[in-house]
C-alpha cells in the first residue's frame, strides 16, 4: 500500500470499471440482459407481495412462510404452485 493513495490493485479494479463503462457506451448496452433481469425483479417483487398477504392471512390459521430471497423467487417464478410448495413443507416439515 502507498503511503497516503491507493494500492496498485485498486487502480487495476478502477481501470477495469472504466474500460467497462467505455465500452458500454461505445457498443450500447445489451437489451436482452435489461429485459429479462427486469421481468425477474418484477416477478421476485411480486412473490414478496404474495408471501407478505399470503402471511397476513395465513397467520388465523397459524401458517408463517418467511419472506426470504429464496421464497420470493419460488413464489414469484412458480405462482399459485411454488405458495402451494412452501405451504406444505411448512405443514408436513416444520
Amino acid at each position: 500500500m502507498e503511503k497516503g493513495g491507493t494500492s496498485i490493485m485498486e487502480w487495476w479494479i478502477i481501470s477495469g470499471i472504466v474500460l467497462l463503462i467505455v465500452i458500454l457506451l461505445i457498443k450500447g448496452f445489451p437489451v436482452n440482459i435489461v429485459k429479462s433481469s427486469s421481468r425477474v425483479v418484477m416477478k421476485v417483487t411480486i412473490g414478496v407481495l404474495v408471501l407478505f398477504f399470503f402471511n397476513l392471512f395465513g397467520a388465523s390459521f397459524g401458517l408463517h412462510i418467511p419472506i426470504n430471497f429464496f421464497t420470493a423467487i419460488m413464489v414469484g417464478l412458480l405462482g399459485l404452485p411454488g405458495i402451494a410448495c412452501l405451504t406444505a413443507l411448512h405443514v408436513f416439515v416444520f
